[in-house]
């Protein structure tokens, strides 16, 4: 039983610590994120499609094609009354980070954005998608 508590305590302080060692991944993601949302806020369809993978670029074609899905489709970040960062987690599609939003319409949501690390080293943003939450806010 002993042994069994030391493998779990070890497992966990290793665990811990890989999660720290990715901290300059989740920064990058972070500004990568707020950059996009930015650029929602003002509109600039350019900028934020730059933020965008390279297969979501070609599967949406153009910056005006991608910001008219993500102004019917994803309101919580193209207008999000507040942004709160919440987990970096390994999911089965990569690299995922969580973001807590209150969309306009005063509701909460967590969006996943899965990030994809390019061939440069740098990251993209390869998908989101909202997961709305009950009364919980900023």
């Amino acid at each position: 039983m002993k042994r069994w508590v030391l493998t779990v305590l070890f497992l966990a302080v290793t665990m811990s610590s890989g999660l720290r060692a990715d901290s300059s991944d989740q920064a990058a993601a972070h500004e990568i994120i707020r950059a996009q949302m930015q650029a929602f806020q003002t509109d600039d369809a350019n900028v934020a499609f730059a933020f965008a993978s390279p297969e979501l670029q070609t599967k949406f074609g153009s910056p005006a094609v991608f910001m008219d899905m993500v102004k019917s489709g994803y309101a919580p970040v193209y207008r999000p009354r507040a942004v709160e960062f919440r987990d970096w987690v390994d999911s089965p599609g990569g690299p995922e980070q969580q973001v807590f939003v209150i969309g306009p319409d005063g509701r909460g949501y967590i969006a996943h954005y899965m990030m994809e690390r390019q061939p440069d080293g740098s990251w993209r943003i390869s998908g989101c998608y909202l997961e709305p939450l009950g009364e919980e806010s900023v």
